[in-house]
Protein backbone atom coordinates (compact mmCIF):
# COMPACT_ATOMS: atom_id res chain seq x y z
CA UNK A 1 0.00 0.00 0.00
CA UNK A 2 3.01 2.31 0.50
CA UNK A 3 3.64 2.38 -3.22
CA UNK A 4 0.14 2.90 -4.49
CA UNK A 5 -2.53 5.59 -4.34
CA UNK A 6 -6.12 5.02 -5.67
CA UNK A 7 -8.37 6.07 -8.51
CA UNK A 8 -8.78 9.46 -10.12
CA UNK A 9 -9.79 12.47 -8.10
CA UNK A 10 -13.41 12.17 -9.16
CA UNK A 11 -13.77 9.30 -6.77
CA UNK A 12 -14.06 8.74 -1.45
CA UNK A 13 -13.56 8.17 3.48
CA UNK A 14 -13.37 6.58 6.59
CA UNK A 15 -13.97 4.84 7.05
CA UNK A 16 -15.32 1.74 6.25
CA UNK A 17 -16.56 -1.54 7.57
CA UNK A 18 -16.18 -3.44 4.35
CA UNK A 19 -12.57 -2.57 3.54
CA UNK A 20 -9.96 -4.96 4.88
CA UNK A 21 -6.43 -4.04 3.85
CA UNK A 22 -4.06 -3.00 6.68
CA UNK A 23 -1.90 0.09 6.90
CA UNK A 24 1.84 0.38 7.48
CA UNK A 25 2.85 1.23 11.03
CA UNK A 26 3.10 4.94 11.69
CA UNK A 27 0.87 5.79 8.76
CA UNK A 28 -0.10 9.49 8.87
CA UNK A 29 -3.54 10.39 10.15
CA UNK A 30 -5.70 13.47 9.85
CA UNK A 31 -7.43 15.59 12.43
CA UNK A 32 -11.16 15.00 12.24
CA UNK A 33 -12.06 18.63 12.90
CA UNK A 34 -11.39 21.29 10.30
CA UNK A 35 -9.91 18.92 7.71
CA UNK A 36 -11.11 19.39 4.16
CA UNK A 37 -10.17 17.99 0.77
CA UNK A 38 -9.93 20.44 -2.10
CA UNK A 39 -10.26 19.65 -5.82
CA UNK A 40 -7.17 18.40 -7.59
CA UNK A 41 -4.67 20.95 -8.74
CA UNK A 42 -4.85 20.74 -12.55
CA UNK A 43 -1.25 21.72 -13.24
CA UNK A 44 1.95 19.72 -12.80
CA UNK A 45 3.84 20.74 -9.67
CA UNK A 46 7.42 21.61 -10.59
CA UNK A 47 10.23 23.21 -8.67
CA UNK A 48 13.12 22.76 -6.28
CA UNK A 49 12.98 20.36 -3.32
CA UNK A 50 13.95 22.53 -0.35
CA UNK A 51 13.34 19.82 2.24
CA UNK A 52 12.34 16.15 2.24
CA UNK A 53 11.38 13.61 4.89
CA UNK A 54 9.99 10.08 4.93
CA UNK A 55 7.32 8.94 7.37
CA UNK A 56 4.60 6.31 7.47
CA UNK A 57 5.11 5.15 3.90
CA UNK A 58 5.11 8.66 2.41
CA UNK A 59 7.72 11.14 1.32
CA UNK A 60 6.99 14.76 2.23
CA UNK A 61 8.64 17.43 0.08
CA UNK A 62 8.77 21.16 0.75
CA UNK A 63 8.74 22.43 -2.83
CA UNK A 64 9.59 25.87 -4.12
CA UNK A 65 7.63 26.23 -7.34
CA UNK A 66 9.00 28.05 -10.36
CA UNK A 67 6.92 31.11 -9.48
CA UNK A 68 8.52 31.23 -6.04
CA UNK A 69 5.53 29.84 -4.15
CA UNK A 70 6.39 27.23 -1.53
CA UNK A 71 4.13 24.22 -0.95
CA UNK A 72 4.23 20.88 0.82
CA UNK A 73 3.73 17.81 -1.37
CA UNK A 74 3.29 14.18 -0.26
CA UNK A 75 3.80 11.10 -2.45
CA UNK A 76 4.19 7.36 -1.79
CA UNK A 77 7.63 6.86 -0.26
CA UNK A 78 10.36 7.49 -2.81
CA UNK A 79 13.82 9.01 -3.05
CA UNK A 80 13.92 12.78 -3.49
CA UNK A 81 17.18 14.65 -3.01
CA UNK A 82 17.20 18.03 -1.33
CA UNK A 83 18.09 20.69 -3.87
CA UNK A 84 16.93 18.66 -6.85
CA UNK A 85 14.59 19.96 -9.52
CA UNK A 86 11.54 17.71 -9.63
CA UNK A 87 8.03 17.56 -11.06
CA UNK A 88 4.97 15.95 -9.48
CA UNK A 89 1.69 14.92 -11.01
CA UNK A 90 -1.47 16.86 -10.08
CA UNK A 91 -2.95 16.02 -6.70
CA UNK A 92 -5.50 16.78 -4.01
CA UNK A 93 -4.96 19.58 -1.52
CA UNK A 94 -5.71 18.74 2.12
CA UNK A 95 -6.01 21.62 4.56
CA UNK A 96 -5.33 21.42 8.28
CA UNK A 97 -3.80 17.97 7.80
CA UNK A 98 -2.16 16.42 10.87
CA UNK A 99 0.51 13.75 10.51
CA UNK A 100 0.78 11.87 13.77
CA UNK A 101 3.89 10.03 12.61
CA UNK A 102 5.61 13.38 11.99
CA UNK A 103 3.92 15.01 14.99
CA UNK A 104 3.10 18.12 13.01
CA UNK A 105 0.17 19.80 11.28
CA UNK A 106 0.27 21.19 7.75
CA UNK A 107 -1.92 24.18 6.97
CA UNK A 108 -1.96 22.90 3.41
CA UNK A 109 -0.42 19.86 1.72
CA UNK A 110 -0.92 18.36 -1.73
CA UNK A 111 -1.21 14.59 -1.95
CA UNK A 112 0.18 14.03 -5.42
CA UNK A 113 -0.25 11.18 -7.88
CA UNK A 114 3.53 10.77 -7.68
CA UNK A 115 6.71 11.92 -9.34
CA UNK A 116 6.10 12.93 -12.94
CA UNK A 117 6.86 10.03 -15.27
CA UNK A 118 6.91 7.42 -12.50
CA UNK A 119 4.00 5.03 -11.93
CA UNK A 120 0.32 5.36 -12.82
CA UNK A 121 -1.33 5.82 -9.43
CA UNK A 122 -3.86 8.44 -8.44
CA UNK A 123 -4.04 11.03 -5.67
CA UNK A 124 -7.44 10.26 -4.18
CA UNK A 125 -6.29 7.34 -2.03
CA UNK A 126 -3.38 9.32 -0.68
CA UNK A 127 -5.81 11.61 1.04
CA UNK A 128 -7.99 8.65 2.02
CA UNK A 129 -5.09 6.58 3.31
CA UNK A 130 -3.71 9.51 5.24
CA UNK A 131 -6.93 9.73 7.23
CA UNK A 132 -6.89 6.07 8.20
CA UNK A 133 -7.50 5.41 11.90
CA UNK A 134 -8.20 9.07 12.59
CA UNK A 135 -11.30 9.73 14.72
CA UNK A 136 -14.26 10.43 12.46
CA UNK A 137 -12.33 9.64 9.28
CA UNK A 138 -12.63 7.16 6.50
CA UNK A 139 -10.44 4.13 7.10
CA UNK A 140 -9.99 0.51 6.29
CA UNK A 141 -10.29 -0.52 9.88
CA UNK A 142 -13.56 -2.14 10.87
CA UNK A 143 -16.10 -0.14 12.86
CA UNK A 144 -16.96 -2.23 15.91
CA UNK A 145 -20.51 -3.32 16.57
CA UNK A 146 -22.14 -1.42 19.41
CA UNK A 147 -24.04 -3.92 21.52
CA UNK A 148 -26.58 -1.56 23.09
CA UNK A 149 -28.04 -0.20 19.86
CA UNK A 150 -31.67 -1.02 19.14
CA UNK A 151 -33.39 1.16 16.56
CA UNK A 152 -36.86 0.50 15.20
CA UNK A 153 -37.14 -0.18 11.48
CA UNK A 154 -38.11 2.65 9.16
CA UNK A 155 -41.68 2.61 7.87
CA UNK A 156 -43.16 3.11 4.43
CA UNK A 157 -42.05 2.19 0.95
CA UNK A 158 -38.50 0.86 0.47
CA UNK A 159 -37.93 0.53 4.22
CA UNK A 160 -35.48 -2.12 5.40
CA UNK A 161 -32.95 -2.83 8.14
CA UNK A 162 -29.18 -2.90 7.85
CA UNK A 163 -29.17 -6.69 8.03
CA UNK A 164 -31.91 -6.71 5.38
CA UNK A 165 -29.89 -4.42 3.13
CA UNK A 166 -27.00 -6.88 3.18
CA UNK A 167 -29.19 -9.97 2.88
CA UNK A 168 -31.19 -8.61 -0.05
CA UNK A 169 -28.40 -6.64 -1.70
CA UNK A 170 -28.68 -8.50 -5.02
CA UNK A 171 -32.36 -7.60 -5.27
CA UNK A 172 -31.92 -4.07 -3.94
CA UNK A 173 -28.86 -3.17 -6.03
CA UNK A 174 -29.36 0.26 -7.65
CA UNK A 175 -32.69 0.62 -5.84
CA UNK A 176 -33.88 3.29 -3.42
CA UNK A 177 -33.91 2.22 0.23
CA UNK A 178 -34.88 3.83 3.53
CA UNK A 179 -33.05 2.76 6.70
CA UNK A 180 -33.07 4.05 10.29
CA UNK A 181 -30.00 3.76 12.43
CA UNK A 182 -27.76 5.31 15.04
CA UNK A 183 -24.79 7.29 13.77
CA UNK A 184 -21.56 5.70 14.99
CA UNK A 185 -19.00 7.43 12.77
CA UNK A 186 -18.85 10.46 10.48
CA UNK A 187 -16.40 12.30 8.26
CA UNK A 188 -16.84 15.44 6.21
CA UNK A 189 -15.60 16.74 2.89
CA UNK A 190 -13.67 13.67 1.74
CA UNK A 191 -13.47 13.47 -2.04
CA UNK A 192 -16.38 15.86 -2.29
CA UNK A 193 -18.69 13.79 -0.11
CA UNK A 194 -19.71 13.38 3.50
CA UNK A 195 -19.61 9.86 4.96
CA UNK A 196 -21.89 8.46 7.65
CA UNK A 197 -21.80 5.06 9.38
CA UNK A 198 -25.00 3.81 10.99
CA UNK A 199 -25.98 0.75 13.01
CA UNK A 200 -29.48 -0.37 14.03
CA UNK A 201 -28.76 -3.40 16.21
CA UNK A 202 -29.40 -5.93 13.45
CA UNK A 203 -26.73 -8.12 11.89
CA UNK A 204 -23.62 -9.48 13.57
CA UNK A 205 -19.92 -8.76 13.77
CA UNK A 206 -19.16 -12.30 12.62
CA UNK A 207 -21.09 -11.81 9.38
CA UNK A 208 -20.01 -8.20 8.89
CA UNK A 209 -23.58 -7.09 8.16
CA UNK A 210 -24.19 -4.78 11.13
CA UNK A 211 -22.72 -1.45 9.97
CA UNK A 212 -23.72 0.54 6.90
CA UNK A 213 -21.76 3.27 5.14
CA UNK A 214 -23.72 6.09 3.50
CA UNK A 215 -22.54 9.03 1.40
CA UNK A 216 -24.30 12.36 1.39
CA UNK A 217 -23.79 15.87 0.11
CA UNK A 218 -25.96 17.27 2.89
CA UNK A 219 -25.24 18.31 6.45
CA UNK A 220 -23.58 15.77 8.71
CA UNK A 221 -25.42 14.44 11.74
CA UNK A 222 -23.66 14.01 15.06
CA UNK A 223 -22.37 10.71 16.35
CA UNK A 224 -25.15 9.30 18.53
CA UNK A 225 -28.01 10.76 16.49
CA UNK A 226 -30.75 8.39 15.35
CA UNK A 227 -31.39 9.20 11.70
CA UNK A 228 -33.33 8.00 8.69
CA UNK A 229 -31.19 7.46 5.60
CA UNK A 230 -32.75 7.53 2.14
CA UNK A 231 -30.55 6.74 -0.84
CA UNK A 232 -29.50 4.33 -3.55
CA UNK A 233 -28.13 0.96 -2.47
CA UNK A 234 -25.08 -0.20 -4.38
CA UNK A 235 -23.78 -3.75 -4.07
CA UNK A 236 -20.08 -4.67 -4.23
CA UNK A 237 -18.80 -1.14 -4.65
CA UNK A 238 -15.05 -1.23 -5.32
CA UNK A 239 -13.05 1.99 -5.15
CA UNK A 240 -9.80 0.07 -5.62
CA UNK A 241 -6.75 -0.45 -3.37
CA UNK A 242 -8.80 -2.39 -0.81
CA UNK A 243 -11.65 0.09 -0.46
CA UNK A 244 -14.43 -2.39 -1.12
CA UNK A 245 -17.99 -2.21 0.18
CA UNK A 246 -20.34 -5.17 0.15
CA UNK A 247 -23.15 -2.63 0.51
CA UNK A 248 -23.08 1.16 0.45
CA UNK A 249 -25.89 3.73 0.31
CA UNK A 250 -25.01 6.53 -2.09
CA UNK A 251 -26.40 10.02 -2.65
CA UNK A 252 -28.28 9.83 0.62
CA UNK A 253 -30.49 12.27 2.42
CA UNK A 254 -30.19 12.20 6.20
CA UNK A 255 -33.11 13.13 8.45
CA UNK A 256 -33.12 13.19 12.23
Amino acid sequence: MKKSLLLSVSLIAALCTSAFATKPAGHPSAAAQGLTAQPAAPETLSGKALQTMNSGGYTYIYLQKKNGEKVWVAVPETTVKTGSQISFKPGIEMRKFESKSLKRKFDSIIFSDGVQGVGTASAAPAAMNAMDKAPGSMSRTTTSKENKISVSKATGANATTIEGAYGNSAKLDKQKVVIRGKVVKVSAGIMGKNWVHIQDGTGSQAKGNYDLTCTTAGDLPNVGDVVTISGTLTKDKDFGAGYFYKVIIENSTVKK
